[in-house]
């Protein structure tokens, strides 16, 4: 990811992960460009989440930006993600 994760591109990328997740047992989502994320961004990241876990397959993220941690540290939701540093 780059850029954004907001309304606008949550949907977009919604419909990427469901893909990705549908067809390998693992995904790994680079978000070490990632300059802004808002509630929709993350629930998209949470749906993706949960969905790996129904399916039986694993969510990582990667290179994780300060923002985005803290924002899933403050909302407690860290534990939904496998989370990697570079």
């Amino acid at each position: 990811m780059a850029g954004d994760l907001d309304v606008v591109s949550a949907p977009d990328l919604r419909d990427t992960l469901r893909s990705a997740l549908s067809a390998h047992d693992r995904v790994d989502v680079g978000c070490g460009q990632l300059t802004f994320i808002d509630c929709t961004g993350l629930s998209a990241l949470l749906a993706a989440a949960h969905a790996a876990k129904a399916g039986g397959s694993e969510l990582r993220l990667r290179a994780v930006p300060h923002s985005l941690a803290r924002l899933l540290r403050l909302t407690c939701t860290s534990g939904a993600f496998t989370i990697e540093q570079r």
